[in-house]
């Protein structure tokens, strides 16, 4: 999470809390028997339906989710502009070292199709099928959340009804009834709370992270497309810009120029002698190909 959602989540929990406080002291709210009923059942029922693997899965993703902050779309518009203009000036083959320094698995597999010279179609099936299975990895691991979240209150009411069976056995001592009411009461708020505060909130962060991954992967998958038919770059950050907020969308010309620059400056240095030997003339300096840096611009 970012600082400021982390900041508005602390704010909202210290309230909550503090309006449990209000009513009385927070030792009240305690009773070991009561969480080890909602949890032990929640615990049992998830084991009973899901392999255990399934379950550590859903924790990773839970994990991740929360403390994964993934690029923001108009970053990934930027670094595939600068691939598409790096494609123009320096070839398709020159994106090898970009693959290789690339922190996202996704678009290290679409840069080494794209290297590899796959066609349109094999690029768009093999990034297809990873968004694919991607999304039911993710869906799987919601899905998890969601059915503890449903199971944690009607543990809490199970709860209830053993400390009220609790009661009803020794309704002839005093110690026996004060002993079972709590568990009685509190089961049913744990069960109520965990499932709600806890639970289904984590469920409906892994479903966006999910929709923000896939968003990200589509970018990704429709600019190395265009990378591999070799659009114009301007026609790439049209496409692009669709994806994007219109508040988003401002700017971006400016930018992919200043991207084109910065491979015309270099390729201009790359291209001029280092020493020129006494005298040498101009027609001897290597002449510099700019026809292909005119169709990038």
């Amino acid at each position: 999470m970012n600082i400021k959602s982390t900041i508005g989540t602390g704010i909202c929990l210290l309230i909550f809390i503090g309006s449990f406080l209000m009513s009385g002291s927070a030792s009240v709210y305690w009773n070991l028997a009561a969480f080890l009923v909602v949890l032990s059942g929640v615990g049992t029922a998830m084991m009973l339906g899901n392999p255990l693997e399934r379950i550590v899965d859903a924790f990773r993703a839970a994990r991740r989710s929360f403390g994964t902050d993934f690029a923001s779309h108009g970053d990934i518009v930027r670094t595939l502009l600068d691939l598409s203009v790096k494609s123009k000036v320096d070839g398709v083959l020159s994106l090898e070292k970009k693959e290789r320094e690339a922190t996202s698995s996704f678009l290290k597999s679409g840069l080494i199709l794209l290297v590899d010279n796959y066609s349109e179609e094999e690029i768009r099936d093999c990034l297809g099928a990873e968004m694919h299975f991607f999304n039911m990895r993710q869906g799987r691991s919601e899905r998890v959340f969601r059915t503890m979240a449903r199971m944690a209150p009607a543990f809490g009411v199970a709860g209830s009804v053993i400390g009220l069976v609790g009661m009803l056995m020794g309704l002839n001592d005093t110690a026996a009834i004060l002993t079972h009411i709590p568990v009685a009461l509190i089961s049913t708020l744990y069960g109520l709370v965990i499932g709600n505060l806890v639970f289904a909130p984590v469920a409906e962060r892994i479903n966006d992270t999910t929709r923000t991954e896939l968003l990200n992967q589509k970018l990704i998958m429709e600019g190395v497309i265009a990378i591999s038919k070799e659009q114009n770059p301007y026609k790439l950050e049209r496409k692009l810009a669709s994806f994007l907020p219109p508040e988003e969308r401002n700017g971006n010309v400016e930018m992919l120029r200043g991207i084109t620059r910065k491979y015309i400056e270099r390729r201009k240095k790359a291209a001029e002698p280092k020493d020129v030997p006494e005298g040498a003339t101009e027609t001897a300096r290597p002449q510099t190909k700019t026809e292909p840096v005119a169709e990038a611009v």
